[in-house]
């Protein structure tokens, strides 16, 4: 051994070779950033507008086993809603900027107090411009849609699919990935139907159709909420 390494000690005249301490390994720095916690979803942000929409049932209830309409601003920015459909007990109880957790968690306040015989939802469009994935989003219709079967186990759910927005073109794929998942699931589902949008909006080579939005690009217009009520009207009971 080179004497760099070890040196020689010598006891009761036997000479013994000792090699220097190895020295002890540096364990690595903790991190100093915990991360992020995942903060939980915000329900009361909607509080006001539930309990509105409770206060007008008890003014004017609605009628039971009607056909109720719900999720985000689609369908509470869809203000000829009834006029669309005037043969059917409609029951709009949208609330804008929502996304399908939401209208699972006010299910009981403004879904299952009217008995419908049909759940139209339109939501998803926020869940996915928030940073959910197409499968987070597909689990959370799958959440709602059970939901309401287990208590309205004659109800029909309808999901009316996504369709592309001029003001959110880059997340189009994520909507068609979301509307494949639901399509599959509804026709393999007792009780579920799937309404398909997502052409709707696009022109024959696939570019947004601007003129069926307002000028923020995200919301219908009266056209563009006329073809909806065309695709809508097939499937109402």
């Amino acid at each position: 051994m080179r004497p760099t390494l070890c040196r020689i000690l010598t006891l009761c005249g036997i000479n013994f070779l000792v090699s220097p301490p190895i020295p002890a390994q540096t364990a690595p720095a903790a991190a100093t950033t915990a991360p992020a916690a995942i903060q939980p979803h915000d329900f009361s942000k909607w509080e006001k507008e539930i309990a509105a929409y409770e206060q007008k049932d008890r003014e004017n209830p609605p009628t039971r086993g009607g056909i109720v309409f719900i999720g985000s601003s689609t369908i509470r920015g869809w203000k000829t809603l009834e006029h669309d459909f005037p043969k059917h007990a409609i029951i709009n109880r949208g609330f804008g900027g929502s996304q399908i957790v939401d209208s699972t968690h006010f299910a009981p306040r403004v879904i299952f107090p009217y008995a419908p015989k049909q759940v139209f939802l339109r939501a998803g469009g926020n869940d996915i411009h928030e940073g959910k994935s197409a499968d987070q989003v597909f689990a959370d219709f799958q959440t709602f849609a059970r939901t309401v079967r287990e208590r309205l186990p004659e109800a029909e759910v309808v999901f009316i699919s996504l369709s592309p927005a001029p003001a959110r073109w880059a997340e189009r794929d994520a909507n068609r990935a979301l509307n494949e998942k639901v399509k599959a699931y509804c026709e393999a589902t007792r009780g579920m139907k799937f309404v398909d949008t997502y052409d709707m909006t696009l022109t024959s080579d696939g570019k947004p159709r601007e003129e069926l939005f307002v000028a923020d690009k995200l919301h219908f217009n009266a056209h563009g909420y006329k073809l909806l009520a065309e695709r809508v009207r097939p499937l109402l009971r």
